[in-house]
């Protein structure tokens, strides 16, 4: 089933970003393949460049590759809801809050990466299932109101996002 991009009216502003960065085309075969592309860039990693951080205080490749899993898995707890037609408000989350309490850095690298695929393939199970109806479902997180299908767009955008950070400045 291929997915519509969402329109405007189908999420907060601030995740114009993420929606963005999702080619036209399927974005469920992106889904599917983009997991293991982040996989690819990473592999090569030794547990040292792993740990590192571009300045003080920010995250490192680890904590980014682990807050995309979380990230992920809020994402897809938020689709669930929706298309459920559960139509309480849900909070929003602290990425930094997560990302200090997962102790990362403390996990091998390779395990981080594995817990990502695992979290895409339970994603992608879960968005497959989706009927076009329950995709048009809107709920309501951290306040603003979004449809199952611009939480779709906004798994694979955050990836994307975080990607291009990575490449950009901890892998130079």
């Amino acid at each position: 089933m291929l997915i519509e991009r969402p329109g405007s009216n189908e999420y907060a502003p601030f995740f114009a970003a993420y929606i963005a960065l999702v080619p036209d085309g399927d974005v469920l075969s992106l889904l599917s393949a983009q997991v293991e592309e982040t996989a690819a860039l990473l592999a090569g990693l030794t547990e040292t460049q792993a740990r590192y951080r571009y300045a003080p205080n920010k995250w490192s490749v680890k904590d980014v590759v682990g807050h995309v899993a979380d990230a992920e898995r809020v994402f897809a707890y938020r689709a669930l809801r929706f298309a459920r037609n559960d139509r309480t408000p849900l909070a929003g989350f602290d990425e930094n809050v997560f990302a200090a309490a997962a102790n990362f850095d403390a996990r091998p690298l390779a395990g981080i990466i594995e817990e990502l695929r695992l979290v895409r393939r339970a994603t992608m199970s879960l968005y497959r299932s989706f009927t076009p109806e329950m995709i048009a479902r809107r709920g309501v997180s951290n306040e603003k109101e979004l449809t199952v299908r611009a939480l779709i767009y906004i798994t694979a955008g955050h990836e994307r996002h975080h990607v291009r950070m990575l490449q950009k400045k901890y892998l130079k």
